[in-house]
C-alpha cells in the first residue's frame, strides 16, 4: 500500500494528501475515496478534537468563569442564557458578566494558541 511503502512519513498523513489519479488523470486524495455518511466528515473530526481540547482548557478558568461560559453556551446539556439573565442568577452587573465572559474567551483562546503545535489537524 502507497502509505506503507513511505514509512518516514507515515505518521504525518494528511485526509488531503495525494495518493493517486483516477481514470481520468485527476488527482485523488485520501478524503476523495473514503466514505462517510456525511459530507463534512473532515470538518466534523476537527470540531470534535477542537471539543475534546476545549473540554481540558477548562481547567484554567475559575468557578465563575466556567459557569458563565457554560451557561451562556449551553454547554453540558445547559439551557443557553443571555447575560442579562445570567447577572440575575449571580447578582452582578450584565457588564461584569461581559467583562468574565470576555476574559474567559480569551483564556482559553491563549490555550489553543499555547497548544497549537502540539496538536495535528
Amino acid at each position: 500500500m502507497y502509505f506503507r511503502s513511505d514509512k518516514k512519513n507515515s505518521k504525518n498523513i494528511s485526509l488531503n494528501e495525494s495518493i493517486g489519479f483516477d481514470k481520468d488523470g485527476n488527482e485523488i486524495s485520501f478524503l476523495d475515496i473514503l466514505k462517510t455518511p456525511k459530507p463534512d466528515f473532515a470538518l466534523d473530526l476537527h470540531n470534535q478534537n477542537n471539543l475534546l481540547l476545549l473540554k481540558d482548557y477548562f481547567d484554567v478558568l475559575t468557578e465563575r468563569e466556567q459557569e458563565i461560559l457554560v451557561s451562556r453556551y449551553g454547554l453540558k446539556n445547559a439551557k443557553e442564557k443571555t447575560q442579562k439573565e445570567i447577572a440575575k442568577e449571580l447578582g452582578i452587573s450584565r457588564s461584569y458578566v461581559s467583562r468574565i465572559e470576555k476574559r474567559a474567551l480569551t483564556k482559553l483562546l491563549r490555550e489553543f494558541i499555547k497548544n497549537k503545535n502540539d496538536v495535528d489537524y
